[in-house]
């Protein structure tokens, strides 16, 4: 087990390990043309990928109150590699970018609006590159144009969110200000009422980190369960008939089949379901649970096709069915390493 004590030692291992002549795929680092950072949160300063120049760096730090825990960490990478390799470009890949393009009254909150001028609180969604790459893949895989279509991709994994995606762009997406909000997560509550967090709040003589530390580390399948947050060991405990294990399996699946109705009516309709992330591409069951019941938008399952499913492109509805559901695995690192060559 190597030791990583800190960012810029952790790049010099991800470097040893490109140039190791075992197992790495290059000879020297001067083969790297630039590198590629996942950025989480660009706020509203930033709807697609860039340069990071020290401009640009200084307008995502101030970007750090919306994600404290993963802004500074992308900094001290982004300054680890300048460090190591003084003068290669580096390209910011923005988790929250491709959601910019959604409406003011898709984005902001019933809140006061002073709260939105003075601290940027509105919702931002993320696993945006994801949903990103599988909009775009899926039409090239059905070989349409995505201009012509209502695409909803279900980004189904231990964090999950759902986008709708009409012409290309993001209309509406299930995470807001910070990944919590929206369907049910491995140990994330998804959507609650304010009030209920209130009421926690002073029942268990919880501060603000407290609370955060609930409903993001506590709650979601972890919390029904008391088991796992993990859907593999939830779906095996289902199997042994665990009634909680049952209970979050149904609230997991019918939150998510909840946001494609709703993404339905928000685009007027749905030509292509796309499913990716760890749970969307390996478990059957959640996807057929997911859409079930959605017959009347005119979605068909191929219950034997989605059986036996897991990990592939394919699509996963019948010949007849009007809406075309398919299994796309998303490949972030792809689009990352896409807009940073573009980017040069």
């Amino acid at each position: 087990m190597h030791d990583i004590p800190e960012h810029t030692e952790g790049v010099k291992f991800i470097f040893s390990l490109l140039t190791d002549p075992e197992i790495g795929v290059i000879k020297d680092l001067k083969e790297i043309d630039a590198v590629g950072h996942r950025m989480v949160h660009g706020g509203e300063k930033f709807n697609k990928s860039v340069k990071l120049t020290d401009e640009v760096l200084k307008v995502f730090e101030e970007c750090s109150d919306l994600a404290p825990l993963h802004n500074p960490a992308n900094l001290k990478g982004v300054k680890a590699v300048s460090e190591l390799m003084p003068g290669l470009p580096q390209v910011g890949v923005f988790d929250t970018a491709f959601h910019q393009t959604m409406p003011d009254y898709a984005y902001m909150y019933a809140l006061p609006y002073e709260l939105y001028e003075k601290y940027g609180i509105r919702r931002y969604g993320f696993h945006g590159t994801s949903h990103r790459y599988v909009a775009k893949r899926v039409c090239d895989f059905l070989g349409v144009k995505p201009e012509d279509k209502k695409i909803i991709t279900c980004h189904i994994g231990n964090g999950a969110s759902i986008a709708a995606v009409d012409g290309g762009k993001c209309i509406d997406t299930s995470m807001g200000l910070t990944p919590l909000e929206g369907v049910m997560m491995g140990t994330r509550s998804g959507d609650v009422d304010g009030g209920a967090v209130s009421f926690i709040q002073k029942k268990l003589g919880l501060d603000a980190d407290g609370i955060s530390n609930l409903l993001n580390k506590k709650s979601g399948v972890l919390g029904i369960t008391g088991l796992s947050s993990d859907m593999r060991e939830v779906e095996a405990a289902c199997e042994k008939g665990d009634p909680k294990a049952v209970l979050a399996m149904n609230m997991y699946n019918y939150r998510i089949k909840k946001y494609i109705g709703a993404y339905a009516a928000a685009m007027g309709g749905v030509d292509i379901i796309v499913f990716t992330a760890g749970v969307g591409e390996n478990q059957w069951g959640t996807r057929q649970d997911a859409c079930e019941g959605l017959e009347f938008l005119g979605v068909k399952i191929d219950k034997e096709v989605n059986k036996g499913l897991r990990g592939v492109e394919k699509i996963i509805s019948t010949a007849d069915s009007k809406v075309t559901v398919c299994v796309i695995p998303t490949d972030e690192e792809l689009m990352i390493a896409t807009d940073t060559m573009n980017l040069l």
